[in-house]
């Protein structure tokens, strides 16, 4: 299971340089860092594999604790490193940014749709379909009443291994036959990726939703992907000292 880590440069850590984004904004640098586990499940295809990475990677991890200034967990799922590390005397104490890749897409797509529409998730083995719905429930806090603003998980039958073993044309089909799934239970606004290695799979998601919905329709509804979400959040709470 990949983590990634982030090291602010400025701000209330003090440090120095910029860099000038697209829009001309000066803000100070944020290098990241990458973190897989030198051993574990190849690939977390339920909730026990979760609870197995959490042994091969938190030794590792205390260990860079101290050095770094935020903490992405990139697993697509309630994974229990992201509390772990949340509940951490050197998270506490430093006051440092810990989200997972499933917290970030749901927030964000909760923030960037319309009142009347949902968010659904499209993720990798059927086993996910429960899993992740009672962990969106349980996330919102809202347990019946979730359905106003989620639409539910579809799923490919591949676990996250496959998606990029498996013939590409079969994963191509899986992947947009479960979006249109998802689609069709109406008011989709966003569509979060939900595995981490489903990153970079937007075109064909898109490709879905338009061939679902028509061009104009399908080119409205939010792709998110975890990473991107998180990675934005992290940067944010840091660079905002929350």
């Amino acid at each position: 299971m990949p983590l990634m880590w982030t090291k602010h440069f400025g701000g209330r850590h003090g440090g120095g340089g910029v860099v000038v984004d697209k829009h001309g904004m000066r803000r100070a640098p944020f290098p990241h860092e990458y973190f897989t586990a030198p051993s574990g499940p190849k690939s977390i295809n339920n909730e026990d594999d979760a609870v197995e990475s959490v042994k091969h990677c938190l030794p590792e991890l205390e260990k860079a604790l101290d050095k770094h200034d935020g903490f992405l967990v990139a697993c697509y799922s309630k994974h229990p490193l992201v509390p772990i590390l949340k509940d951490h005397n050197a998270i506490k104490a430093g006051r440092k940014a810990v989200t997972g890749i499933f917290e970030a897409s749901v927030s964000t797509s909760l923030q960037i749709i319309h009142p009347d529409e949902k968010f659904g998730i499209v993720s990798t083995g059927k086993v996910w379909e429960k899993i992740l719905s009672e962990a969106v429930v349980d996330y919102l806090g809202t347990e019946s009443n979730a359905g106003k603003r989620f639409a539910g998980v579809e799923t490919t039958g591949l676990n996250a291994t496959d998606l990029h073993d498996a013939p590409p044309e079969e994963v191509r089909k899986r992947m947009k036959d479960a979006v249109k799934r998802l689609l069709q239970k109406r008011k989709v606004g966003a569509i979060c990726l939900g595995c981490a290695g489903m990153a970079g799979m937007d075109k064909m998601v898109r490709e879905a939703c338009v061939e679902e919905l028509g061009e104009d329709s399908g080119n409205r509804v939010r792709i998110v992907d975890g990473v991107v979400a998180g990675v934005a959040w992290l940067e944010g709470a840091v660079r905002s000292g929350f």
